[in-house]
């Protein structure tokens, strides 16, 4: 998947660590049998940061969230590291959130801070009982070997179904001052717009007030992980949670100017490319799914019909057997409730094969079957939804929906 490339913003090797005074490290304690897989991550901050954080919109949440968010206001947005398991989502327990503290203490205990400075986090199968015996055993060896050089094994730690590692990040200049911002995240399935975020982490050596960390932050998932579906599920434990430890000396972003709009588009384009990468990654996925929906009246309208293209289980199955299906994706915009003319609506599907016009001024259109497949045959697809209505314009990403989904869910737990 190729990196969209902005004037000013550089992409880096580091994930989590590509930001100066931050270290990393995974390990496997005992949750997963497979012993080759690490089911134990943390990232530590040599310096206090400002955080901030976004959580699933499902009513049933995980402890790990519940804490997380009691320590973010305790510590007044701010925080030092992250503790964070697999295999186990620490959900629907009775004991769950004294649990989800006791990781805080432990975390905080190896590194001489605060347990409320710790943000924790789990991913896994829910309602089964989280052991803490393998994390307290390997906690000190965790911390012992944090380490700048070992951000690969903290993205090792937190996948589950995931088939690939989730890491990018990028430096920009801001007050003369060169920073970083990267991040890592998990996810295949259970993955559902409107904050079914999976777990994500990110951190910058940039200085910005915790309120502009939120703001940032907020605005930026409507318009990345909020338009990404890959099942229609929305999980119980997911939360994008954002660091920054002020590393690079320059001047802290307080308010809204330059400074915070050159911070924001570094949020968005590491944020952008891992929904890219977890739409991708898919649970049973062959193809990424990109729609455009543009020539709106208004950016919702565009968001809402994208997104309800994207989410279609008929339309990711036509692009899963290469079948070029205008009426499912008219289907899915008319039932997106977007206020729209669709006498006026055309359709395009495009990869690196070609490009095929399937439908214009609402009608269907006849095209080559055999174009269109060898077209839709690519790994990666453009939806292009032109409402010609206006101008606006927002764009949602999915995967297509294959017999391995099915296969994959069906022995979940085992």
């Amino acid at each position: 998947m190729q990196l969209k490339q902005v004037k000013g913003y550089t992409y880096i090797e580091g994930g989590v660590c590509a930001a100066a005074g931050f270290a990393a490290n995974g390990c496997n304690c005992g949750l997963n049998p497979d012993k080759e897989k690490n089911d134990l991550g943390m990232i530590y901050s040599e310096r206090i940061c400002n955080a901030a954080a976004v959580y699933t919109t499902n009513k049933v949440k995980g402890a790990p969230i519940i804490i997380t968010q009691k320590n973010l206001k305790a510590a007044g947005g701010k925080a030092r590291a992250v503790i964070v398991n697999s295999k186990n989502a620490n959900t629907c327990n009775a004991d769950g959130e004294k649990k989800a503290w006791k990781m805080c203490e432990l975390a905080a205990q190896q590194l001489q801070i605060k347990p409320e400075e710790v943000i924790v986090a789990s991913t896994g199968v829910i309602g089964q009982v989280l052991p803490m015996e393998p994390i307290a055993e390997h906690i000190a060896q965790l911390a012992e070997d944090l380490s700048p050089d070992n951000h690969d094994k903290a993205a090792n730690a937190i996948m589950t179904t995931d088939t690939v590692k989730k890491e990018v990040a990028v430096s920009f200049e801001m007050n003369q001052k060169v920073c970083h911002l990267g991040g890592m995240a998990k996810g295949s399935g259970m993955i559902h717009p409107n904050m079914a975020t999976t777990l994500n982490f990110i951190t910058t050596d940039a200085a910005v007030s915790s309120g502009m960390l939120q703001k940032a932050l907020s605005e930026v998932v409507k318009v990345t992980y909020n338009c990404l579906s890959v099942d229609g599920d929305t999980s119980t434990n997911d939360m994008v949670c954002i660091m920054a430890n002020g590393s690079a000396g320059n001047e802290e972003v307080s308010e809204e100017g330059s400074d915070y709009d050159i911070f924001k588009m570094a949020l968005y384009l590491v944020m952008l490319h891992m929904t890219k990468m977890l739409a991708k990654d898919g649970e049973g996925a062959s193809k990424l799914l990109e729609c455009t929906c543009d020539g709106a009246p208004d950016q919702e309208t565009a968001v809402l019909a994208a997104k309800s293209v994207i989410r279609s289980p008929l339309v990711k199955c036509a692009m899963s057997g290469a079948d070029a299906n205008c009426g499912r994706i008219l289907c899915a915009v008319g039932y997106s409730g977007a206020e729209i003319d669709v006498s006026k609506i055309g359709v395009e599907l495009a990869s690196a094969k070609g490009v095929v016009e399937v439908c214009r001024d609402g009608n269907g259109l006849m095209f080559s079957e055999e174009d269109a497949a060898q077209i839709l045959a690519e790994d990666e697809i453009e939806i292009r939804v032109h409402l010609n209505q206006g101008s606006a314009s927002a764009q949602a990403w999915g995967c297509d929906l294959t017999y391995d989904y099915v296969k994959i869910n069906a022995d979940y737990r085992s």
